[in-house]
């Protein structure tokens, strides 16, 4: 793993669980993780639904946008979850791959989304502590 771990969230259309994920990630490493996320095909927007319950939480994702799948991103990565994006992820020995089965939140509203990023935010909170172990 490189001297900053760098962790890749993808999902179909990087427009609600991978934003999530990303946006979760970014703010609790605090410059400890360098993190993106993309989408095997990318939307056109992000989810409202995911940029209200995330705004809740105080992260703005309203200048987010979806983005395409690269192999340099993965190259690039030392994990890569993945969150239903099937077989288009590629994979390169020596890289960390998890994949996380989440609800799509595509379509639902904000009462729906909510556990979702609760969900995410848990999981998100638990890799980081594997990535960037607290110091005593």
């Amino acid at each position: 793993m490189t001297e900053i771990p760098e962790v890749l969230f993808v999902c179909v259309h990087n427009a609600g669980r991978s934003q999530m994920a990303a946006a979760l990630l970014h703010h609790h490493a605090n410059g400890r993780v360098l993190v993106r996320s993309a989408g095997s095909a990318p939307a056109d927007s992000i989810n409202p639904a995911v940029v209200e319950v995330m705004s809740e939480l105080g992260l703005d994702l309203s200048q987010e946008f979806p983005k395409p799948l690269t192999t340099e991103a993965v190259q690039a990565s030392d994990v890569v979850i993945t969150m239903g994006c099937g077989d288009a992820c590629p994979v390169f020995p020596g890289k960390r791959y998890l994949d996380w089965q989440l609800e799509d939140p595509a379509g639902q509203g904000a009462e729906s989304v909510r556990p979702i990023r609760d969900e995410i935010d848990r999981r998100v909170r638990a890799l980081l502590g594997e990535l960037v172990p607290a110091t005593a």
